[in-house]
C-alpha cells in the first residue's frame, strides 16, 4: 500500500499544482473524507481545510519543502520539514513545521496536527 506523504501533498496542492486538476481531486489523493486538521488550537474538518488550502493557494507564487525527519509506524505518522514560500505580493515566508497524524486504512491522511515556528531566512 502507498501511504500519503505531507511533502508530496504540499508540492501538489501549493507549490506545483496541476492546472488540469480540481482542488477536490487533489485533496482526494491525500486526505480521507473524514480528515481533520489541527493547528493553532483549532480543528478544521475537510471542508474547512479545503477553504484554507484554496486561500493559501491563491497567495503562493512558488515554494519549496525539505523533509528533515519522517516516520510511519502502523497508522501513526510524524514528519518535520522546512519550507520556503514566495508569495504573489513579493513577501517570503520560511517556517519549520512538525506534524503528527494518523492514516486511514487506505493510506490517506485521517488526521494531522501541526505546530511550527518562523525561521529567519538570513540565518539559513
Amino acid at each position: 500500500m502507498n501511504y500519503a506523504r505531507i511533502s508530496d501533498a504540499l508540492r501538489t496542492l501549493l507549490f506545483e499544482p496541476d492546472p488540469g486538476a480540481e482542488l477536490d481531486q487533489v485533496l482526494d489523493r491525500y486526505y480521507a473524507p473524514d480528515f481533520t486538521y489541527r493547528t493553532d488550537g483549532k480543528v478544521l474538518d475537510r471542508s474547512q481545510f479545503a477553504e484554507l488550502v484554496e486561500r493559501v493557494r491563491s497567495q503562493v507564487a512558488e515554494g519549496k519543502v525539505t523533509v528533515l525527519d519522517e516516520l510511519r509506524d502502523g497508522s501513526a505518522y510524524a514528519e518535520r520539514h522546512v519550507y520556503h514560500i514566495g508569495l504573489k505580493n513579493g513577501a517570503t515566508q520560511d517556517r519549520e513545521v512538525t506534524i503528527f497524524g494518523t492514516f486511514a486504512p487506505d493510506g490517506r491522511f485521517r488526521h494531522l496536527s501541526e505546530t511550527g515556528f518562523d525561521l529567519d531566512p538570513a540565518e539559513g
